[in-house]
């Protein structure tokens, strides 16, 4: 039981603290501006990486998936609410199924 707990605590500290570092290390660091507007697209650029590969396998056809997917994003870019976009997306897959 302790063994358990000392590896439970080892990891915590392990994924703890390489966060905590460069909190307290670079908070005055101030970067340059193409490097914020850089970083501020890193989390878009990874939830899209995320979701790509469900998209693609969400249906039994590549096709429908894609303009469900293609949906979305266009809903999206146009700023609409997240719960319009999903219902949206779901709505092109079956007409896009339901048609073809």
């Amino acid at each position: 039981m302790i063994s358990l707990f000392l590896l439970v605590l080892g990891l915590a500290l392990v994924t703890y603290l390489p966060r905590l570092v460069p909190l307290l290390w670079l908070k005055e660091l101030a970067l340059p501006a193409y490097m914020k507007r850089f970083l501020s697209f890193i989390p878009y650029a990874v939830l899209a990486s995320l979701i790509f590969p469900g998209v693609l396998s969400s249906t039994t056809t590549t096709s429908s998936a894609l303009f469900g997917g293609m949906v979305a994003t266009t809903l999206a870019l146009l700023r609409v609410n997240l719960v319009v976009v999903v219902i949206g997306a779901v709505f092109g897959v079956y007409a896009f199924q339901t048609l073809l």
